[in-house]
């Protein structure tokens, strides 16, 4: 059975409600996935918005939020994530407001697509120092052993 992520919060393909974006309280959605592969060691997860700044021109993706060393034994993650409530042994990167932690949706024109991708790992990832996407992407490669995408949208 493949990995699979959801939110309680929204669909596949949705809407992500205000309450997770810059128009809301800007907090985590809760999210939770099944069928991690029994050989996984950790978790990683990255939101990011392949839209920015506008989804008819994209110059850059955005990243919203990096966490990884999520235990392998956790099946989700609660609405309003902070650093002081992570997984005991999961870890955060920055996000591109040079921030750890989760910044929600705040699309200055048009309709973007936010990307929760989640990945099962054959390893545990060394402490990288409140690394960027890029370091945590760097440092997992070749240990992919399962991933999964939930696609939420938001327009301003």
């Amino acid at each position: 059975m493949a990995l699979i992520l959801k939110s309680s919060a929204f669909d596949n393909g949705a809407e992500i409600p205000a309450r997770y974006t810059c128009k809301g309280k800007n907090i985590s959605p809760p999210l939770n996935w099944e069928a991690v592969p029994e050989d996984a060691h950790s978790l990683v997860l990255v939101v990011d918005d392949p839209d920015a700044p506008d989804p008819k021109a994209p110059k850059t993706v955005w990243v919203h939020w990096v966490l990884y060393n999520i235990p392998a034994n956790i099946n989700s993650l609660a609405e309003h994530l902070t650093s002081a409530n992570l997984p005991s042994g999961a870890l955060e990167g920055i996000n591109d407001w040079q921030q750890l932690g989760y910044g929600g949706p705040c699309p200055p024109i048009g309709r973007h697509r936010y990307f929760h991708k989640l990945y099962a790992l054959d390893i545990m990832l060394e402490d990288l120092n409140q690394p960027s996407k890029i370091a945590v992407e760097a440092a997992m490669q070749g240990h992919i052993i399962a991933q999964a995408e939930l696609i939420g949208t938001c327009q301003k």
